[in-house]
């Protein structure tokens, strides 16, 4: 499931990469919400949990800011990602901070933990890259096994509107330490027979007078509403608790039917 890469122009050296390898790239872009999001994971946890501990799990942990974020919260955390690389970053950003967690290598399909866990997350539709209707069910029975009995799992994903005919664009830009990155990413249209969607970011970075271009490509597994609380309801030792949107705002529920597309779904093992 690692994105296709291939160089695009750039105006100093190589860089036949994807910003999946360059982890500090995707840090600067997705850092700015990582409060916001730990804000709203805790919040989730006291309104929807039941098991009242304070141990987490983070699927697809990335860069490791928010495992850094609620172990800086008092959190006990275990993080697992596929990429090498952005293992390594979250490992030299917990020690840099004199945190302490665990980060290891694992695949969301199929995993298994030491010791269940009060909350487990991801976010950023990283779930649709398990492109199969097997693997993605079996994310959910493997999260489910993580959890402690009333532990909530809260999952954030786009979802899919297949009568689209236009390409989904989203842009961000995001300055750190004199380094400024912008992502541009493209969704193309949804093949409802395939439950597939092809997604194309570009990268810019701005460094130093520098600029480097870098683009990948992969594809992305559709969700309708419909599609998503079927593969909900595939697996019964998860109960749908909640829904909300990108807005992180416990205040505000959300509706299957509201429009909206960015749905955050709360999930509590029963």
């Amino acid at each position: 499931m690692k994105p296709r890469t291939r160089e695009a122009p750039a105006a100093a050296g190589p860089a036949r990469i994807d910003w999946y390898d360059v982890p500090r790239l995707y840090d600067i872009v997705f850092d700015v919400g990582t409060r916001a999001e730990a804000d709203f994971l805790e919040a989730c946890a006291r309104r929807y949990g039941r098991s009242r501990g304070q141990r987490a799990l983070e699927p697809a942990c990335g860069s490791g800011r928010l495992v850094a974020e609620l172990v800086r919260r008092g959190w006990t955390v275990r993080g697992f990602d596929r990429n090498a690389h952005m293992l390594a970053y979250a490992r030299q950003r917990l020690a840099r901070a004199g945190l302490v967690a665990t980060v290891v290598r694992g695949d969301l399909a199929d995993f298994r933990v030491p010791r269940r866990v009060d909350l487990a997350h991801c976010l950023v539709s990283t779930f649709k890259y398990l492109l199969d209707e097997q693997s993605a069910r079996s994310h959910l029975e493997c999260t489910a096994e993580a959890l402690l009995p009333g532990g909530i799992y809260v999952l954030g994903l786009h979802l899919t509107t297949y009568r689209r005919t236009t390409d989904e664009r989203e842009r961000w830009v995001e300055t750190r330490g004199g380094v400024t990155v912008t992502s541009d990413m493209r969704v193309g249209r949804p093949d409802r027979r395939t439950r597939l969607e092809p997604v194309v970011t570009r990268i810019t970075e701005d460094a130093g007078g520098v600029r480097r271009h870098y683009e990948s490509t992969w594809d992305f597994r559709t969700y309708s509403a419909a599609e998503l609380r079927t593969l909900i309801a595939a697996v019964p030792a998860l109960e749908l608790v909640a829904l909300h949107d990108f807005d992180h705002d416990l205040a505000q529920r959300s509706t299957w039917t509201d429009g909206r597309l960015d749905k955050i779904v709360v999930l509590r093992r029963r």
